[in-house]
């Protein structure tokens, strides 16, 4: 019999519904099975951080209430396994954010694992670090560190499913090891039989971005149509035990799963088809192939394994500074030249009002931006006179804030300052977070996981940052 993977979110900030109709799926197939939730990205997990500085009880996923309490109580009642890396920062917070709803869901009995052994923060500068590939950034002092964790493969948590946990919360782990985890347990595959590794890896990679691989990022109206994207359905893994796989979705949903949508997720993020790398396994894609059986039901075979890299990759998140954003609008005769014009205004401006050190970028939304140029001079293809709604954006960053409040200020004046016809200001400015990955020793990482005890139902602040 196969082993069923659900997929409940694909990153922080995805439709908290849409795990609802892949249990109601799981339920009726009445097959051995696991719900994962995917909501960590690097930013996130740096967000989380900062979050917990400023609150100890934050630093989880700040939907984890919305996620959770539309399933749970369905999922604990048909042994349906949930996996997730909510945790973000505080796996522990998440841990009694689950048991305070499962009291109030009257499954007080509910068995809780977390992981530990991503975060290296306290480590950090001991370890035998290695650059990852490219990575051209120093690593930072320990005054501007956020953050550094590890990504762990699915080893502890497929441990605490051995503790018959029916929750398993993590922080930072590559994430198809949440999907290979349970297969781990439930076939008792080998942890140096790459081929199946392999298989159960990509399944996690085939499901880890929520609806990508059934339609949702595969939309492109009159190129790629896809029907039904506002009830889009989530991705269902059918894994058999010699690793052959079956990508699907719940029935009575929008979206579709097709050889198109199945070859755009399995080549996401991977550098290398012959050599992806994993905590668990190095993928080889370069024999795979992908075949449609039926509508919504596409097969993947092909997949081999090679053994796991000897390092493991490590994110460090550290504080950059300040950035801030501004925006004005104008429409009309004459708009793009008046747009224009605004964009000379501030740039003249901020040569005396702000230090030369202040970095600044400049686009005209509705005539270029995303495909613009990062040296700072704005298209001029379209006709000056052009007519129509251009939007003028300012981004600024300084490594103090009140250089980067200036900046958008500056834009704000514009309003009465001229030119004519601007209005809709908005402006906004944050702490920036820069990245840094390295490669550490296998053997200086040490993952395990232990069932939570959790604290007597009290209550709990929560507090929300952006997603990545």
């Amino acid at each position: 019999m196969s082993f069923l993977l659900g997929s409940g979110a694909g990153f922080s900030g995805d439709r908290t519904d849409a795990a609802v109709a892949v249990v109601a799926e799981l339920i009726k197939r009445q097959q051995p099975s696991a719900l994962v939730f995917e909501t960590l990205g690097e930013r996130t997990l740096a967000a989380a951080h900062r979050a917990m500085r400023d609150d100890p009880e934050s630093g989880f996923e700040p939907l984890l209430d919305e996620l959770l309490a539309p399933v749970l109580r369905d999922c604990l009642d048909h042994d349906i396994k949930i996996l997730g890396n909510f945790g973000a920062a505080n796996p522990r917070g998440a841990c009694q954010v689950i048991a305070d709803l499962s009291t109030q869901l009257g499954r007080g009995d509910v068995r809780i694992a977390q992981v530990h052994g991503d975060d290296i923060r306290q480590q950090l500068h001991s370890l035998d670090l290695q650059r990852w590939e490219a990575e051209r950034l120093d690593m930072p002092g320990d005054d501007a560190l956020i953050s550094a964790n590890v990504y762990l493969g699915a080893k502890a948590l497929a441990e605490a499913l051995v503790m018959q946990a029916d929750v398993v919360v993590t922080g930072r782990v590559a994430d198809p090891a949440l999907f290979l985890a349970p297969l781990m347990h439930h076939f008792d595959w080998r942890w140096d039989d790459w081929d199946r590794l392999a298989c159960g890896m990509m399944a996690g990679h085939l499901a880890e971005c929520g609806a990508q691989v059934s339609g949702g990022y595969f939309a492109d109206p009159g190129f790629k149509d896809v029907p039904g994207l506002a009830t889009v359905g989530y991705p269902i893994i059918e894994v058999e035990q010699d690793g052959s796989l079956i990508i699907t979705k719940p029935a009575n949903t929008g979206g579709c799963v097709t050889e198109q949508t199945v070859k755009e997720q399995l080549l996401y993020e991977v550098h290398d088809p012959a050599n992806y790398l994993t905590p668990d396994v190095t993928v080889d894609l370069s024999h795979a192939e992908v075949r449609q059986l039926s509508p919504n039901r596409v097969a993947v075979t092909g997949i081999r394994g090679k053994p796991a890299p000897e390092r493991l990759k490590t994110t460090v998140c550290y504080e950059g500074g300040w950035q801030g954003e501004a925006e004005i609008s104008y429409a009309g005769p004459n708009a793009l030249a008046r747009a224009q014009l605004a964009a000379q205004v501030l740039r003249e401006r901020l040569v005396f009002r702000a230090p030369a050190e202040l970095r600044t970028r400049l686009d005209i939304i509705g005539l270029a931006s995303v495909f613009d140029s990062d040296s700072g001079e704005l298209q001029r293809s379209a006709s000056a006179s052009a007519s129509g709604d251009y939007r003028l954006r300012l981004a600024a960053e300084h490594s103090e804030r009140r250089w980067v409040a200036r900046a958008t200020q500056e834009l704000l004046a514009l309003y009465c300052a001229g030119p004519a016809g601007g209005g809709g200001v908005r402006r906004q400015f944050q702490r920036r977070v820069f990245t840094a990955s390295y490669l550490v020793k296998r053997s200086d990482v040490h993952a395990h996981a232990s069932l939570f005890e959790a604290s007597p139902l009290g209550e709990r602040r929560s507090e929300r940052y952006a997603a990545s």
